[in-house]
């Protein structure tokens, strides 16, 4: 089983390394990195998560138990990360949440949609994209509004009307390209609507270049982040994500709520995927952070291969 593990995580982790490489060595110049990027994040992954949901079944299965199990997973390791980092290494309220952010945000669309395809193809990807459905939207309110009120008690910002500040993440994620395709490919299914023809064939001409150009563009991005020292505090949070996390979630689905075994063995494996560069995003946003989420960035995944090959012989994937 390892060996086969090995050949299907392997191959996504290369090509990061390739991107990754390309960049170090001056192959590729940065702003390619940053346009294959924006490719991914506008184009190629709104029009395969539009084409997924728009052709496929919830076979019966509620997508609450699957929210549940997953988002108890994130707020008890968020919560864990804040504390470690505040109690643990003494830090202000904002690197606290950047800290809970980096144990519990995972980069469910570079890493995640990749991984979950190489490992159950497109019946991987439906409840993936339910969950990425309020992944964003939740954790960036949340992130949102807990760091404004960070910044309060550390004494940087005035305190902003909560309506003000929650009017602006809806502002922002209206205009998000992926949460344009959720909503576009959920009101398509609806419709009853068939994707066939010519317009089937480019929807998968174009999500077919989805993954391994973001992966390429995730390899290249990292070139930015690397190890930044006090390296304390990534290694920790770090080892939050890729171990705890998973397990909680894990627990949740299979025992607690008791999902099919492919929900499960998706929600188990998105949480286990490394920490997404949106804890960074928000570290860069409000100063404060940075080494802490860039070495969790790195740190985690770096060591993907190994820790989401460990975590697919656990679920006998």
């Amino acid at each position: 089983m390892a060996d086969q593990i090995l050949s299907i995580v392997l191959p996504v982790f290369v090509l990061i390394g390739i991107g990754y490489g390309a960049a170090r060595i001056g192959l590729l110049d940065a702003r390619i990195g940053d346009a294959l990027g924006k490719f991914v994040f506008v184009i190629a992954i709104p029009v395969l998560i539009f084409r997924t949901l728009a052709t496929s079944s919830l076979d019966g299965v509620s997508p609450w138990g699957l929210w549940i199990a997953y988002f108890t997973g994130v707020a008890i390791t968020w919560a864990l990360g804040t504390l470690v980092v505040r109690r643990g290494f003494g830090r202000d309220a904002r690197a606290g949440v950047i800290g809970g952010i980096s144990a519990g945000f995972a980069n469910t669309v570079l890493v995640g949609i990749p991984l979950i395809t190489a490992i159950y193809g497109e019946a991987g990807l439906v409840p993936l994209f339910v969950l990425i459905s309020i992944h964003l939207p939740v954790m960036t309110v949340v992130c949102s509004v807990v760091m404004e009120r960070a910044a309060v008690v550390d004494g940087t910002q005035e305190a902003k009307p909560l309506a003000g500040v929650l009017a602006g993440v809806a502002r922002n994620l209206a205009a998000n390209p992926i949460v344009i395709g959720i909503l576009a490919g959920g009101l398509w299914r609806i419709t009853g609507l068939p994707v066939s023809g010519i317009f089937a064939d480019v929807l998968g001409r174009i999500a077919g270049a989805a993954i391994p150009v973001a992966l390429f563009s995730l390899g290249m991005s990292m070139v930015a982040y690397g190890i930044r020292g006090n390296i304390g505090p990534g290694l920790v949070l770090s080892l939050l994500k890729v171990a705890v996390m998973p397990a909680i979630v894990y627990v949740m689905a299979a025992h607690v709520v008791q999902l099919p075994p492919l929900w499960v063995a998706v929600a188990t494996l998105t949480a286990a995927c490394p920490t997404g560069i949106n804890a960074f995003l928000f570290a860069t946003h409000y100063g404060t952070g940075h080494a802490m989420s860039a070495n969790s960035i790195t740190l985690t995944t770096a060591a993907a291969v190994v820790t989401t090959g460990a975590w697919m012989v656990f679920l006998g994937s």
